[in-house]
């Protein structure tokens, strides 16, 4: 399947499913990890790919 038609899937799948994630890990297992897996990542490789990283920014010291 080219990436273009894996894209189209994806945006009629949110489309579906939009009204019913209620939490961030629900938004990140249905939308964010399909999402860099139609990119070409690996989500469940560490090596790959990292879901979350400390900001240490301003007043967000050490905060995800």
């Amino acid at each position: 399947m080219e990436f273009e038609e894996k894209l189209k899937k994806f945006i009629e799948r949110i489309n579906k499913i939009k009204n019913t994630i209620s939490t961030e890990e629900a938004t990140k297992t249905s939308l964010i990890m399909p999402f860099f897996s139609i990119l070409g990542y690996d989500v469940f490789n560490p090596n790959e790919f990292t879901p979350e990283y400390v900001a240490d920014v301003g007043i967000k010291k050490e905060k995800k």
